[in-house]
């Protein structure tokens, strides 16, 4: 077998379409070729879809779509010792160069030359995936490519914010998430696992809520037009020290600096809404905008550590690859909870 089904973003506005593509194979020395066992479709698939990249990626169409992936290594090139065929692996979302300023600084993220398998060339929602060494970590046997594949994004982003928060929350503080949906879920986990402020979790949806609540939420508030007033009552009126905002539209940023205390930093997760804050709002409070990209390659060996030892679980809906569109329909509808899976 010589070719391989991949499901590809023929037109922005347009249905993905399957594929019969080459088989990649390593070409550089560097180069890893997964088999892959699971790939994660994410909200940002919907924002390709609907163009929201175009001029980021600059990614010249068809390709083929998908940035959460874990699988087998297939194949080597020539200079790769890190890994071998058969290996478990779940793969970092970026190729690097590990030569730049932020690679040697271990923030791979921010690297200067990268690549973005699923955003600017080929990407997962196949049966294999070119990627590098440098992008590979090796999962405990105990993990199954499947059930792990949208921790690669979806996961690594939410503990890169959640780390991030937990730098600088104590006993005292609260931590306000909002959404519990695919990344939030994880995102709750992380922070139990890190730190010990009180979690307040906000979502539109009871049963995400509950599941919030479940693993690990001291709090759980249903988004019903009193939840502001909800948080700040818990709060002792002043709002979080941390809001960590996995939503990002919707209203839902007017609604994150609402419920932030002064000083307080409000971590921006979830997007596709501009923030509109007056500037005398953000200087008079000293409150902190701050961005999340992903995360390291330390970060996502950190996270496959908590779930290697049970601390992070991802809650899934798996799909046949050739069922991409009923899921890409679900995620849409909002019908999932947790993460929803392609298996080839």
């Amino acid at each position: 077998m010589s070719t391989m089904r991949a499901v590809q973003v023929v037109g922005y506005h347009d249905k993905l379409q399957m594929a019969e593509l080459p088989i990649p194979t390593p070409t550089g020395p560097f180069d890893v070729v997964v088999k892959i066992g699971g790939a994660g479709v994410c909200r940002t698939d919907l924002h390709i879809l609907e163009g929201q990249w175009a001029e980021k990626s600059n990614v010249q169409l068809p390709y083929t779509i998908g940035h959460e992936n874990a699988g087998w290594v297939h194949a080597v090139g020539s200079a790769v010792t890190n890994v071998k065929e058969g290996d478990k692996v779940i793969v970092h979302p970026l190729i690097t160069c590990g030569l730049c300023r932020a690679c040697r600084s271990g923030d791979d993220v921010h690297c200067e030359v990268n690549q973005f398998p699923g955003i600017d060339t080929n990407g997962g929602y196949a049966e294999y995936l070119k990627t590098s060494a440098r992008s590979v970590v090796k999962i405990s046997d105990s993990l199954e490519p499947a059930d792990v594949a949208a921790l690669a994004d979806a996961g690594l982003t939410a503990y890169h914010a959640a780390a991030k928060a937990s730098r600088h929350l104590t006993p005292r503080d609260r931590v306000v998430v909002i959404g519990a949906g695919g990344l939030g879920h994880i995102g709750i986990q992380v922070l139990k696992s890190l730190t010990s402020a009180e979690i307040v979790v906000v979502d539109r949806n009871a049963a995400a809520v509950e599941l919030a609540k479940s693993i690990g939420a001291d709090h759980g508030i249903v988004a019903d037009g009193t939840h502001i007033d909800q948080v700040l009552e818990l709060t002792g009126g002043n709002g979080g020290e941390a809001v960590i905002d996995f939503v990002g539209e919707g209203g839902a940023t007017k609604e994150g600096v609402a419920m932030l205390r002064q000083a307080g930093n409000y971590y921006v997760v979830g997007y596709g809404e501009n923030i509109d804050v007056p500037t005398i709002d953000i200087v008079s409070s000293e409150i902190n905008i701050i961005g999340n990209l992903v995360g390291s390659y330390n970060d996502l060996c950190d996270l496959m550590a908590l779930a290697a030892r049970g601390s992070v679980v991802l809650h899934t809906v798996k799909y046949a690859l050739d069922d991409f569109q009923s899921a890409i329909d679900d995620l849409d509808a909002g019908a999932i909870r947790g993460r929803a899976i392609l298996t080839p």
